[in-house]
């Protein structure tokens, strides 16, 4: 008779046990949004290195109906929540600073006595907005979705969906090709609020940079004007000890 009370009894643990472990496994939902944005961190990695660094970077813009142009900055990053972007080239445009903090944006003229307020998504030159030079933190600024993977040349890379975390990021939407062996980033198509494609963008030239293979060369091609390309090379990187106080308006002035 005991053995028969005892019966309901370890059926009703083993549908506790059960019920708790349903409640706390992950979703396959949940396993995807993990999955997604590991790729994405990876990937950021593979981009920039985590550690404060400098780079300079040259932005050659060729179009249609326009003479070429070339612009010149160099970047201070620390976190990818601090920059500072000094214009070098044109020499009208030499000595204006751009300093960002989180997704702050502020520009700093020499003719102008006070720091001016900027967006991400403002132009900077040819098809480069603020955002895509001052800050390259995908995983701040997206939620990303793993959508698909897809075969290119007998390669596999991961389609990545990035959505903006809010307004103030430089592009709502971005579509993010991830070679699945390595983690590069391919390419991407960046979109705008009403989910336009406004450009794409290639991701080439990997070298050997502060002990990854990184991309020394952006290609980016309006998906409205044709024959518009902005070619980003970025150059001379390298680890660099940067003090907090140097990322205020307060500083800019004093900036060498």
């Amino acid at each position: 008779m005991k053995a028969l009370r005892l019966q309901p009894i370890l059926a009703v643990l083993l549908l506790s046990v059960s019920l708790q472990t349903l409640l706390t496994a992950p979703t396959k939902a949940e396993d995807n949004d993990a999955l997604a944005r590991s790729i994405l961190e990876k990937a950021d990695e593979i981009r920039f290195p985590r550690e404060s660094f400098q780079v300079n970077v040259n932005i050659q813009t060729t179009s249609p109906d326009m003479p070429d142009d070339l612009h010149k900055y160099q970047v201070l990053s620390k976190g990818n929540e601090n920059s500072i972007v000094r214009i070098t080239e044109p020499a009208s445009e030499r000595g204006q600073t751009i300093l960002m903090k989180g997704r702050d944006l502020w520009i700093f003229m020499p003719s102008v006595s006070q720091p001016i307020r900027l967006s991400l998504s403002q132009r900077l030159t040819g098809q480069v907005a603020n955002g895509d030079i001052a800050r390259a933190n995908f995983t701040g600024d997206y939620h990303p979705q793993l959508l698909r993977t897809d075969t290119i040349d007998n390669e596999k890379y991961y389609v990545l969906e990035l959505t903006g975390v809010d307004r103030s990021v430089t592009y709502q939407k971005v579509l993010l090709w991830v070679e699945k062996s390595s983690f590069r980033p391919y390419r991407a198509k960046f979109y705008s609020l009403s989910n336009r494609l406004l450009k794409t963008c290639r991701y080439i030239n990997y070298e050997m940079i502060l002990g990854k293979q990184r991309p020394t060369r952006l290609v980016m091609e309006d998906a409205l004007k044709q024959g518009e390309v902005s070619i980003l090379d970025y150059s001379d990187m390298k680890l660099r000890d940067l003090p907090d106080k140097i990322f205020t308006k307060n500083y800019l002035k004093r900036l060498e």
